[in-house]
């Protein structure tokens, strides 16, 4: 639903007397396979996909309502969002957005993973990733638009592995697991039988769950992300980190940016 300038990306609990819970790192309560946001014991469960289609497409304000505390899946991608988005249309409003402009390196390590946000003046996303067979490593590097987003990025679904369903299972997990909304791999192939929409799907869908705890921050982001085998958690945890120290970001309108690019080429 549209919401007013300034809202912010707002889930509204519609079994649960119009609960909101905006999408903020505050909320943040849980990042071990999916991302989680809680407020005052109310939970929505699931959030990535949504918000990272929300965060690319460049939708500052909204009200999602949901009847129930989990995302839907759909296909296990964002695409379905994007055409709904395409489909609903997306309204200017007034007042001037705002950006989160990073003004020095941080980063997040832990043993062989790390996950940095270097100054840049756009923003740009380098995700390597290191999987089993037969996915192996990959590696993509792309500025985050909307028109890219939604052709490289949106399409790529959630994905596993055979090896590890029952146990997830067990944990209570992917109760709802299907091939019509995710990817199951083998160790030589894929159960899905019309197989991968990209080879390199797993880095890209990767690239979409991290754009969707980057949502987090509640700006617009202006900075180069360079994520090596990182997941949900090292996401919160950069975001924690510069929304906990002003003095990494600052925040500007598009004018003030382009004034001090300016600026800068003139110098």
């Amino acid at each position: 639903m549209p919401a007013p300038a300034a809202t912010g990306i707002v889930f509204v609990r519609t079994d649960l007397d119009n609960f909101q819970i905006p999408a903020s790192w505050r909320h943040v309560a849980r990042v071990s396979y999916a991302t989680s946001l809680m407020r005052q014991g109310v939970l929505i469960s699931t959030t990535e996909h949504l918000l990272s289609v929300l965060y690319s497409m460049g939708i500052d304000n909204a009200y999602v309502e949901i009847d129930n505390l989990e995302v839907p899946i759909l296909d296990g991608s964002g695409l379905p969002f994007v055409r709904l988005i395409e489909q609903g249309g997306v309204r200017q409003l007034r007042r001037k957005r705002r950006y989160l402009l990073i003004r020095r390196p941080v980063s997040v390590e832990d043993k062989h993973k790390r996950i940095s946000i270097l100054p840049d003046e756009t923003f740009r996303l380098t995700c390597d990733t290191d999987y089993p067979n037969p996915v192996g490593r990959q590696s993509l590097e792309l500025e985050v638009t909307p028109e890219r987003y939604a052709v490289q990025i949106a399409f790529a679904r959630t994905f596993g592995w055979e090896t590890d369903l029952n146990q997830m299972r067990d944990m209570g997990l992917i109760r709802g697991a299907s091939l019509e909304n995710a990817v199951c791999f083998t160790s030589t192939g894929t159960l899905n039988p019309e197989g991968l929409r990209a080879p390199d799907e797993c880095c890209r869908h990767k690239a979409l769950d991290l754009i969707g705890d980057l949502a987090l921050l509640g700006r617009p982001l202006l900075g180069h992300v360079i994520a090596e085998r990182a997941g949900h958690a090292m996401h919160a945890a950069l975001v924690a980190r510069i929304m906990q120290d002003p003095s990494l970001y600052e925040l500007l309108t598009f004018d003030q940016l382009a004034s001090r690019v300016t600026q800068a080429l003139v110098s």
